[in-house]
């Protein structure tokens, strides 16, 4: 577990492997967006809750720093947009509209999970 501040002022804290982001951690980014879930070699890979500086939010799976795989995008003002934006993502891109709460949920948790583990430090 450790604490990193980026030369712009981004601030990671979390769990790190070979000095890089791994495991479950939070990243805070200094235009005001945040993510919260699992990082793999620096990225965020596996399920995260990532919310932009304007409030939208996207719950789901990450892949290699990017919103990739099932997942949900909220807008500020706490809709979902319609039809509703949750499916598959590729390359941060919708390209098949699906229903995956469980996805949603395990995002939720995981990024619940990686809050309290810091709070721990």
């Amino acid at each position: 577990m450790g604490h990193l501040l980026l030369p712009d002022g981004t601030r990671y804290d979390g769990c790190l492997a070979s000095g890089m982001c791994s495991g479950l951690g939070v990243m805070a980014f200094p235009d005001g967006a945040k993510y919260e879930g699992e990082f793999m070699q620096g990225w965020f890979h596996g399920h995260g809750v990532f919310w932009r500086a304007d409030g939208m939010k996207f719950e789901g799976e990450f892949r290699g720093g990017r919103v990739w795989g099932l997942g949900l995008v909220t807008f500020s003002d706490g809709s979902n947009g319609f039809p509703r934006n949750e499916g598959f993502f590729q390359d941060c891109k919708m390209v098949r509209r699906k229903r995956c709460p469980e996805v949603v949920q395990r995002a939720q948790k995981v990024a619940y999970m990686a809050r309290a583990q810091c709070q721990q430090v």
